[in-house]
């Protein structure tokens, strides 16, 4: 059996610019970065936001497993299946972070043949966004630094400096550090950290921003710190937003590539959804929609995290309204929700099934009935997977009312996500009222508890009292009216990894909240998530190669 990387490889690709020809993009409004790269011009950008909006699918999936979902696999062979279906569809996805790669996920660019390529540029470099995203990042943090040495004008108080350096790499001894140690002129001596970059503020502005003009006021808005008085201080305040800007100026453009049967795919930003808000990018995924019949998008991890930011924070902010939601699941991942191991997942096992459904089950009723969208379950089929096994999974589905398609996606590629794209196409003619899961005009509690209560079906939100004298304070300030990021495990719908399937008698503990004020909203941090992630035992970096005709090995 080919690898993904072998078949990435074998695969022949077209130029980029006859892909764009497809979406009515001429060569004069692409940046070339070589022959099968491209970013998108402001200017054709501009030219388009008139157009009328086709079908938005959002692509989810149930809590992840170490048993896999391919929830970027089903993305990508749903919108190759509807090029066979004979329908104009454009995928948007985010961009890999180096982190993932080189750690424990591997790549983001799909799997078997529904992937999107060049696999091996785009899960490393890419077109460089991440690396100005983490320049910018760092600028602000500079900056921040040579205030405070150079006399420090705004009185910052250097115990109360929340902004964090950044590198895209999981590196957890750059958790918590000490700088600016050293001779007088070196720096003022505090405790410092580094996120991961896919978990910056700035990931989030950039895949938020309508253009470079709102780009600029979401930086100019970030709080870096806070003053003696206890008053916050923004990069606006530092005078450090034209500068970043300048940084990020092309990185703000979408980048355009293909699949393996050459479907455009905008590849796009790439917040995380377990620290960040998940979703790639509002200008990309705009852009997509004025472009084809139909754009399918996917949002990080579980439909309680990815699901929940894209509906909440992205959708609100953005205007935008999916027309069907995609959620993604396998027969081997919901028989770990009922407590096989990893290792006895291939034998049939219709009673761990049993118990492990619910987790499916409870997804597909919040995008149902909290947000009143209408839902296909995919399953991403396995040759192990039972007859047996299967009808279990459609009868209770049709028991709520929604249909089960089957996904061969990864062996067949377009062809075997058919039947997935013949349902959606039919959901996306269904009326349906979208709601929110809360309104922003509640308290931060309210939001919370909101979250906790009709996403996670638990039995609350309980803040502890540094995070009861935060969210009074960030209400005081005027950021109460934010929309909520919950960074939560993404392993269960509770803060506690090890509740799989979908627990109940439980609450969700929040330890700390912090307002971005550029992205627009407030980040709850609960359990022990970390924004700079740490390296598995053995890396997937270990099994990674190059040999002397530059080919690489090892990426998956």
């Amino acid at each position: 059996m080919k690898t993904d990387i072998e078949i990435a490889q074998e695969a022949v690709m077209e130029p980029i610019v006859r892909v764009a020809e497809k979406l009515g993009i001429k060569e004069d409004d692409l940046e070339l970065y070589g022959k099968y790269k491209a970013k998108i011009s402001d200017e054709f950008i501009d030219s388009i936001q008139e157009r009328p909006n086709g079908k938005l699918v959002l692509v989810t999936a149930i809590n992840p497993t170490p048993a896999g979902e391919g929830k970027t696999t089903t993305s990508v062979g749903l919108g190759e299946a509807f090029g066979k279906l004979g329908k104009k569809a454009v995928i948007a996805l985010r961009e890999p972070s180096l982190g993932p790669c080189f750690g424990i996920k591997g790549g983001a660019a799909g799997g078997g043949y529904a992937q999107v390529v060049p696999m091996e540029d785009l899960n490393l470099h890419f077109t460089g966004d991440f690396h100005a995203i983490t320049s910018a990042n760092n600028l602000l943090a500079a900056l921040l630094d040579n205030h405070i040495q150079q006399g420090n004008a705004l009185g910052i108080d250097p115990r109360q400096v929340v902004w964090k350096r950044c590198v895209d790499m999981n590196d957890r001894q750059l958790r918590n550090i000490v700088d600016g140690l050293g001779r007088r002129v070196d720096g003022v001596t505090r405790e410092d950290g580094y996120d991961i970059t896919v978990a910056s503020e700035i990931m989030a502005v950039l895949c938020l921003a309508r253009n470079i003009t709102d780009l600029k006021e979401r930086l100019s808005k970030i709080i870096v710190g806070y003053t003696y008085d206890e008053e916050p201080v923004t990069a606006g305040d530092l005078k450090a937003a034209g500068a970043m800007t300048a940084l990020l100026k092309d990185a703000l453009k979408p980048n355009l590539v293909q699949t393996l049967e050459h479907t455009p795919a905008f590849i796009h930003g790439g917040p995380f959804a377990n620290i960040a808000h998940g979703c790639n990018s509002v200008i990309a995924t705009k852009m997509a929609l004025k472009l084809g019949d139909y754009t399918i998008t996917e949002a990080g991890f579980g439909a309680d995290l990815g699901a929940e930011k894209f509906l909440d924070i992205k959708c609100r902010m953005a205007e935008l309204k999916p027309s069907a939601v995609v959620v993604v699941a396998t027969v081997r991942a919901l028989k770990h929700h009922g407590g096989v191991a990893k290792a006895d997942l291939n034998a049939e096992n219709l009673e761990a099934l049993e118990k492990g459904l619910p987790n499916l089950m409870q997804h597909v009723e919040n995008i149902t009935k909290v947000y009143g969208l209408p839902c296909v379950v995919a399953i991403n089929r396995f040759p192990m997977d039972t007859e047996a096994e299967l009808k279990l999974i459609e009868d209770k589905c049709h028991e709520v009312g929604v249909n089960v398609a089957l996904s061969e996606v990864w062996a067949k590629g377009g062809e075997g996500g058919e039947e997935l794209a013949k349902e959606v196409i039919r959901l996306c003619e269904t009326e349906s009222e979208f709601h929110y899961c809360y309104e922003t005009d509640t308290t931060i509690e309210e939001k919370l508890d909101a979250i906790v209560k009709k996403i996670y079906h638990g039995d609350g939100v309980v803040l502890t009292d540094a995070a009861k004298k935060q969210a009074k304070r960030l209400t005081e300030l005027g950021f109460g009216n934010y929309p909520i990021c919950m960074a939560k495990t993404q392993y269960s719908f509770s803060d506690n990894a090890k509740l799989l399937g979908a627990p109940k008698n439980f609450t969700v503990t929040v330890r700390n909240l912090k307002v971005s004020a550029g992205a627009g909203f407030i980040v709850a941090l609960t359990g022990d998530i970390m924004t700079m992630p740490g390296l598995p035992k053995v890396p997937a970096a270990e099994k990674i190669d190059v040999d002397e005709n530059g080919r690489i090995t090892g990426l998956f």
